[in-house]
């Protein structure tokens, strides 16, 4: 069985390809982000410009699309959150990431992305990255020399730390 690039669990046949196809419509916002991260795996490359909203279309280059669908190994797509972006909505937001290989790097792309409804059928407006969270620590940064802190006595670096 094909499964569905997007991450549902189902055949793709029954999930994105109908949109992607033309079949149906998307009903949701989430629903198009997940067709688009598909065709993207599946080098439909085309659907990516019919589901970009026609004010969106200028300056978008078919080429440069598909060149990087078809040299990018499409590994999974992560839906963050949603805002919005339901069948009876005219506006929604689709926080996802999507992971992928290129140049034999792996990537994660994280992204907010914004849908309008328009003449009643959802297209991608834009998007805007994600920048990464930045860790803060909640207790001090033991040092190699430090006192191990289980209480041994030992520096950290011959004792918990060690192998580290």
């Amino acid at each position: 069985m094909d499964l569905c690039p997007c991450g549902s669990g189902s055949p793709y046949a029954d999930c994105c390809r109908p949109v992607i196809s033309g079949a149906i419509s998307a009903q949701t916002a989430e629903q198009l982000m997940r067709a688009r991260y598909s065709a993207y795996a599946k080098k439909e490359t085309e659907f990516l410009l019919t589901s970009l909203h026609p004010d969106h279309r200028e300056g978008y280059d078919a080429k440069q699309t598909r060149n990087w669908a078809e040299k990018s190994v499409w590994e999974g797509l992560e839906i963050v959150a949603t805002e919005g972006g339901t069948a009876e909505d005219d506006r929604g937001t689709v926080e996802f990431i999507a992971s992928y290989t290129a140049k034999e790097k792996r990537n994660r792309h994280h992204e907010r992305a914004a849908f309008l409804k328009h003449e009643g059928a959802w297209y991608f407006t834009d998007g805007e990255a994600v920048p990464p969270k930045t860790v803060v620590r909640e207790t001090p940064k033991i040092g190699r020399n430090d006192p191990c802190p289980c209480g041994s006595g030992k520096k950290y670096k011959k004792c918990c730390g060690k192998g580290q």
